[in-house]
């Protein structure tokens, strides 16, 4: 018989973790699977007091993992159907699901029990074949734990994120020295994060940038990237990225700086 417990610390999954993030096809999001997933409910999976798998949801009742083991006697497809059905009471309302194209068994489950899928972002792994070298990388400094309100004010105000969350968001990159600022003249114009994996994906490195509205269009965005890739490159990592599907503007940048994209994550609605 399946037992269902919420997880209390993530350390009691962390094999079934590992076991997860070896079935992908590519690298997973960084900002998804290590930002938003640890802020999100865990549940295990027992059989007969034997741990066997787990998901997460988040606060909007959105999946974002399934793991099933194939030594567990559940079947994955009936579990995840009652998931979805609303017919297990310890998760309540389950809405639908976020998953990459690279994460193909819990694409398939998803699919099998969706009524409606959009693309809600594109995933990246930089080309080392395509040649960028004409590009001039932008000159950004290290940020420091004195500057963390001007970062903090400046990703408010050009993508409009919380700044509680941006406080502790930015606070920790600042910390692990994974955060870059361009400034001219005093005034901050983009920021740049390299951000590196402790676990599951240590051999890649997440980029993300944001540029100020005033900038955009300039090509700022692409030699931020540049920078990026460089501070990625020096410690012989592999550069990976995304962004949503509406910013083009962001797309043709990812490009520019030698991105291909062979992934998408998915928003998918349950029946």
């Amino acid at each position: 018989m399946l037992e269902i417990k919420k997880i209390v610390s993530l350390s009691e999954i962390c094999k079934l973790k590992l076991q997860y993030f070896s079935l992908s096809r590519a690298p997973l999001d960084g900002m998804w699977h290590f930002g938003f997933v640890p802020m999100s409910d865990h549940f295990a999976f027992y059989e007969n007091n034997r741990l066997v798998g787990f998901c997460c949801i988040n606060g909007e009742g959105y999946m974002l993992q399934f793991y099933l083991s194939p030594t567990a006697k559940t079947k994955a497809t009936e579990l995840f159907t009652l998931i979805a059905k609303e017919n297990i009471s310890e998760f309540g309302k389950v809405l639908g699901a976020f998953v990459s194209t690279a994460e193909t068994d819990y694409l398939s489950l998803c699919l099998d029990n969706t009524s409606s899928v959009k693309v809600n972002a594109l995933m990246y792994q930089h080309n080392k074949v395509q040649n960028i070298e004409t590009i001039e990388p932008l000159g950004m400094t290290l940020a420091y734990q004195e500057q963390l309100n001007d970062f903090v004010g400046f990703a408010a105000t050009n993508i409009g994120a919380p700044e509680q969350w941006l406080s502790a968001y930015f606070g920790n990159l600042i910390q692990r020295q994974e955060l870059w600022g361009y400034w001219y003249e005093g005034t901050l114009l983009a920021t740049g994060e390299c951000r590196l994996f402790d676990d599951y994906q240590t051999d890649y490195a997440d980029l993300g940038m944001i540029v100020a509205e005033s900038e955009r269009g300039k090509g700022v965005a692409t030699r931020v990237l540049y920078h990026l890739i460089n501070q990625a490159s020096k410690q012989g990592l592999i550069p990976i990225c995304s962004t949503e599907s509406s910013n083009i503007a962001a797309q043709k940048a990812i490009f520019r700086a030698g991105f291909i994209s062979s992934n998408r994550i998915i928003q998918c609605e349950f029946t």
